[in-house]
């Protein structure tokens, strides 16, 4: 909320280069600020994490071993310690996304952005019960789904994890 708020203030007010209400004639130009302020906490978390992973991946013997036998230090990232370290980055990204989703009904509001986060609000501000439970039913879905998503690329990233035939 705070980083939306000064987002606004820096290229809004100090540096008129953005619009800082929602503007339907100029869709584009308008989702600029809204999106840099809705991606800045999961991508500063994402690479938080993917960071702390890769060091304990390299760290490990099989990385040690990779640079042994004269593989290069990009081959050895890329193939052999990225791909081990997705696994555990993976795991937050599926309530990461749902948090970038819930974190717009904040941005909605700040940025004048008609959406379900209005909606919401709305529908808190007048007392309409079914709007607001439809909404909870909608996140929770979303919820719901982007969990099955990340297991799904569990396995795909990992052949270990994927679902043995018979079981």
């Amino acid at each position: 909320y705070v980083f939306a708020l000064l987002l606004s203030y820096v290229f809004g007010f100090r540096i008129p280069i953005f619009s800082i209400i929602f503007n339907f004639n100029d869709p584009i130009k308008s989702s600029i600020l809204p999106t840099i302020a809705l991606s800045m906490f999961v991508m500063a978390q994402v690479t938080r994490f993917l960071r702390t992973e890769l060091i304990e991946v390299l760290g490990s013997d099989y990385i040690r071993l990779v640079e042994a036998k004269g593989v290069s230090k990009f081959k050895v990232i890329y193939r052999h310690g990225l791909r081990n370290a997705l696994i555990s980055v993976i795991t937050i990204l599926g309530p990461l996304t749902v948090t970038l989703l819930t974190g717009s009904l904040v941005v909605e509001k700040v940025y004048a952005v008609p959406g379900i986060g209005s909606l919401l609000v709305n529908g808190i501000l007048t007392n309409d019960y079914n709007v607001i439970v439809m909404i909870a039913f909608v996140y929770s879905a979303l919820y719901i789904t982007m969990n099955l998503f990340v297991d799904i690329l569990y396995g795909i990233i990992d052949p270990r994890i994927r679902v043995a035939k018979g079981a």
